[in-house]
């Protein structure tokens, strides 16, 4: 019995470790949510999760040292409740995240984001009006579009440099306007009208050089915090995804230990069929 509690014990301790990974990345999320992706409810199911984790782990170790066997069985529910729940997460980010990328641009380093790209409740919640006035107010106040700016030595960043740069979604889709409305180049966050018609992108008119307007109302920097939030969830998932492989080993393992220390106090010799047990000898020595 006490290699079973051992056992049980270190699985518990192992964990414990696994729910910091689960908990770190819900907490990067939250740094994202009030910088980059200015959404600030994605993150709190693996915040609730990790610190479950956590706390059921504990209980599990109280239980293994303490021979308690309650503990033990609790730890085991919960764990199998926090797993399904995890599993849920997972395919819920993936489901939310499935469609939509940015498009390539000829003789460009980045890509251009359109909101027609995406579909789903995802979509929907960014582009309501009520909830995209927040979320807009989020990307000013981070300052993003100033961050964009680049000198060298004291020159500004020419045309053809800022072509060839690798854009954020953020940054592609809210500091400058869409490549087919063929404004011309200012500087990264000043653009003016080309010699030929704006393009037919509704967006082309919602450009402004004003730097507190930028392309905040566009279609495209909505489409830009849809292609931010596909980015960071998929990298917290993939996370996820082993964490939970580790984790159901992990409850395999406490699942075997816990049924051996159950058979122990039984009096049940590993390997004594029960049928023999119920149908004892009338001989001892």
């Amino acid at each position: 019995m006490r290699s079973s509690n051992h056992l049980i014990g270190m699985v518990n301790f192992l964990t414990f470790l696994l729910s910091i990974p689960i908990l770190g990345g819900g907490i990067w999320l939250s740094s994202r949510a009030n910088s980059t992706d200015c959404l600030r409810f994605l993150q709190w199911p693996l915040i609730v999760i990790g610190i479950s984790i956590m706390v059921v782990s504990l209980a599990g170790f109280a239980g293994a040292c303490y021979r308690n066997k309650f503990l033990m069985w609790l730890y085991l529910v919960a764990m199998l409740l926090i797993i399904a729940a995890l599993i849920g997460f997972i395919i819920f980010a993936y489901a939310v995240t499935d469609k939509g990328s940015g498009r390539t641009v000829l003789n460009r380093g980045y890509l251009d984001y359109y909101l027609q790209d995406y579909s789903g409740w995802l979509k929907d919640r960014v582009s309501d009006d009520g909830y995209w006035g927040k979320i807009s107010s989020c990307i000013r106040d981070s300052g993003a579009c100033r961050k964009i700016g680049r000198n060298f030595n004291g020159v500004p960043e020419s045309a053809d440099m800022f072509f060839q740069r690798s854009l954020s979604p953020v940054e592609s889709g809210c500091c400058k306007p869409p490549s087919d409305c063929g404004y011309a180049y200012g500087n990264e966050t000043f653009w003016t009208q080309g010699g030929g018609l704006v393009g037919a992108n509704p967006d082309c008119m919602l450009w402004n050089n004003e730097q507190s307007m930028l392309c905040y109302q566009c279609s495209a920097c909505k489409a830009g915090i849809l292609g931010s939030l596909k980015k960071s969830w998929r990298k917290v998932s993939v996370i996820n995804i082993v964490v939970l492989i580790i984790l159901v080993i992990f409850y395999v393992i406490a699942y075997a230990a816990y049924r051996n220390v159950k058979r122990i106090d039984n009096d049940e010799p590993a390997g004594e069929a029960r049928m023999t047990k119920s149908h004892p000898s009338h001989f001892h020595l």
